[in-house]
């Protein structure tokens, strides 16, 4: 895995064999942030990564200038992965907490100009995400929510729906 682009651009990180995340592939990241470079300049943006694995899609944002980052994930291997590299980076902008999203979202009480998320693509209640997201306003006004998934979950019926990328087995689903 490498970071694509910004300060940390180039740079390749190795998980741990024991991690149990999918990270998000390369290809799919750069296309991705290719498209969300249209909405928006990354310079000064807050971001809540959502089943932030390796924080993988994290590193990329503060790579490009993010202020902040919030990086919500349950396993310890991936917390203990994540804080490894903020380290070996001297990153002070990425926070990493160890919770259950679910409890996450009905909890918080901060906006975000991003929110992405990339729950494993078996997950029952994928649908309840942005639900949540929209419910209690986590999103700042022109803010931008990210929803990876597999080919199987469809958003487009979603009154908040804004546009759907396809890069392989992987699907971006983007809200407004």
């Amino acid at each position: 895995m490498r970071i694509i682009s910004g300060k940390f651009k180039g740079l390749r990180f190795e998980p741990p064999k024991d991690i149990t995340a999918r990270p998000t592939t390369d290809f799919a990241k750069e296309s991705l942030f290719n498209v969300l470079g249209k909405y928006t300049d990354f310079e000064d943006i807050s971001v809540l990564d959502l089943f932030s694995g390796t924080g993988s899609v994290s590193y990329e944002f503060v790579s490009r200038g993010a202020k902040y980052v919030n990086a919500i994930e349950m396993s310890n291997t991936q917390i203990g992965f994540i804080k490894k590299t903020i380290d070996k980076l001297k990153i002070n902008n990425l926070y990493v907490y160890k919770s259950d999203v679910f409890r996450y979202l009905e909890k918080c009480a901060e906006q975000y100009d991003f929110i992405f998320a990339d729950p494993p693509f078996q997950m029952k209640n994928i649908e309840e995400i942005p639900n949540l997201i929209f419910k209690n306003n986590l999103l700042k006004t022109n803010g931008i929510f990210i929803l990876e998934h597999g080919k199987n979950s469809n958003f487009a019926q979603h009154q908040n729906f804004l546009e759907e990328r396809k890069y392989g087995n992987v699907h971006f689903s983007l809200f407004q």
